[in-house]
């Protein structure tokens, strides 16, 4: 597999299979969206979509980064979420990097959406692809946060061989500057549990697939094929 590792800013051209990695903390909280029950959750613009999105549909619950806001439900926090039910329920999520990095390639013909808590199924879609071409988009700081890269060479490693072991890209994760972030309160939005959670190695057995419907970019939980099955995906 030819794997490529770019920031959102260096995406030239659309590709045709990506993987947006954002570990702390848009997509490990998108895993237990639906962990806890949640149907799709839907990938705002900007702040203003996603309270426009949920005036117009007040059972969506809303999120977003930072601190509790008005008009909001949740904060992009997995350690807080855990205690939420959404069974059956539409998420709006609006990040500063995870959502942003997913917009940035809606017109690939496949785009994956990952981290820790999801490797393994994630790899497995690609396995089972069979895609010769993947684009990781490392979506914190411009491209070099170290717990997303960490999080895409693992998955890119699991993709070609099943046998890859995550040690060593979770202690790289752990050793972040987002996780010691987290881990000392700078970011606002935190529970004390998020940066263990974040590196929960293969907490939920699905991957997340997002597409555009109509003229929303929505994720959902996609299920994983087995290595002897052949998918269209």
């Amino acid at each position: 597999m030819d794997a490529r590792f770019l920031g959102i800013a260096d995406l030239v051209e659309v590709p045709s299979v990506a993987v947006v990695v954002d570990v702390m903390r848009a997509f490990t909280v998108a895993a237990w969206a639906f962990g806890q029950g949640a149907e799709k959750i839907v990938l705002a613009e900007s702040l203003d979509e996603a309270l426009t999105l949920k005036a117009r549909h007040p059972d969506w619950a809303a999120l977003k980064d930072g601190p509790a806001e008005p008009g909001f439900d949740m904060v992009n926090s997995p350690g807080l979420l855990q205690s939420i039910d959404l069974g059956g329920r539409t998420v709006v999520q609006k990040t500063t990097a995870g959502t942003v990095g997913a917009l940035a390639v809606k017109e690939a013909s496949l785009v994956l959406c990952a981290s820790f808590v999801v490797a393994d199924a994630t790899a497995r879609v690609l396995r089972a692809r069979g895609s010769d071409g993947v684009t990781f988009v490392v979506t914190g700081e411009d491209g070099q946060a170290d717990e997303d890269l960490a999080c895409a060479h693992y998955i890119a490693g699991r993709a070609t061989e099943a046998g890859t072991d995550a040690a060593a890209f979770l202690r790289r994760a752990g050793a972040s500057r987002a996780a010691a972030e987290l881990a000392e309160g700078v970011r606002q939005g935190v529970h004390p549990d998020d940066v263990a959670l974040c590196l929960e190695l293969d907490r939920f057995p699905f991957a997340m697939r997002a597409a555009l419907e109509e003229s929303l970019m929505v994720l959902r939980p996609c299920a994983v094929p087995s290595l002897t099955d052949e998918v269209s995906i």
